[in-house]
């Protein structure tokens, strides 16, 4: 019995002080936490559970400030202060990064998914560590990936059934290469525009529409912009949680393991909420005063059939080692 208990004092011992240990190691510190979108919308919601579980697991050292609707700036301007350690955190779409790591071009890649399954499943597996792998290298480092969902086409004209009503629409995009060349296909008329300017180009008559999952059009109120929404489901579009490797590398093992695990707790959330929120988001567009299309199965194969030569413009102009993955992943999950 003696040597029993001096075995469980010695152990309840080294818990104690592994305990005192890690609470040493965290320290009092704040994060400035922006994202583009409303604070009713998931992406706000994840970043809520994100701050919510920081808190519990620092015992209140660590405090998450929340900075919704572009309050810090536009998509790059963030992005620059997040590389510069002006800014700790960030989650905006993967088409922003194309100017960082241009291989990021390649999720945006229209008509790649056929539903979210096959989305996670690319940016949780290889081809998502080999990118994100490559950002750290430019300052950025990913904590996991929010949902956004299926992009699809809004606009003040008319309803899109198929690639030739696109023709002569003036569409805002996000500035993006790739977003950019998928609409000219179509003869679109795309106009690379920050997202915190949108509503108002569209108000003001600038663009004729533009291109947005359901939860984003309803929680910006595009519906009282734009008649016609489309189910397009061109671009299925994923939202990395980033912080600043400068902030990063200031933190200690501890610190790190405490936001990675908090991230990758909220990113789980996150999803959830996201689909949940986008498989309602029609009826309430539909309620608001829109009129609603989907595209059949035939035509968003034909579609994607044409659009299949900017697949391979821009995959002549990335690291070759990065598109055979990127191949052979979306071979791998187009079987999910």
């Amino acid at each position: 019995m003696k040597t029993k208990l001096i075995k469980f004092v010695a152990i309840l011992s080294l818990i104690v002080t592994n305990t005192v240990a890690q609470a040493q190691d965290i320290q009092e510190r704040t994060i400035k936490f922006g994202h583009l979108n409303n604070t009713d919308h998931p992406t706000s919601m994840g970043v809520k559970k994100f701050a919510e579980i920081v808190a519990a697991k620092s015992g209140g050292k660590i405090k998450v400030t929340e900075f919704a609707s572009s309050q810090l700036g536009n998509e790059l301007q963030q992005q620059s202060a997040l590389m510069g350690g002006v800014q700790e955190m960030l989650v905006a779409s993967t088409t922003s990064l194309t100017g960082v790591v241009k291989e990021f071009g390649m999720l945006d890649f229209p008509f790649l998914f056929s539903n979210a399954r096959q989305a996670d499943s690319m940016v949780d597996g290889p081809l998502g560590k080999m990118l994100n792998t490559r950002l750290n290298d430019k300052g950025i480092v990913v904590l996991g990936y929010f949902d956004l969902g299926f992009r699809n086409v809004t606009n003040s004209k008319r309803a899109i059934t198929k690639g030739e009503d696109l023709e002569g629409l003036k569409l805002r995009v996000i500035p993006n290469p790739v977003f950019v060349e998928t609409f000219k296909t179509f003869k679109a008329n795309p106009v690379p525009m920050p997202f915190a300017e949108l509503y108002g180009a569209l108000e003001n008559k600038a663009v004729d529409g533009q291109e947005n999952p359901y939860a984003v059009i309803l929680s910006n109120k595009f519906y009282e912009v734009n008649k016609y929404v489309s189910e397009t489901n061109h671009v299925y579009a994923t939202n990395p949680i980033q912080i600043s490797k400068r902030f990063w590398e200031k933190l200690s093992t501890t610190e790190q393991k405490l936001l990675q695990d908090a991230a990758t707790e909220a990113q789980n959330y996150q999803r959830v909420i996201s689909r949940d929120v986008s498989s309602k988001a029609v009826a309430e567009l539909k309620a608001k005063g829109m009129i609603f299309n989907e595209i059949s199965a035939p035509e968003q194969a034909r579609m994607r059939s044409e659009v299949k030569a900017v697949h391979d413009k821009f995959s002549a102009a990335y690291d070759p080692t990065v598109v055979k993955l990127f191949k052979s992943e979306l071979e791998r999950v187009s079987k999910l």
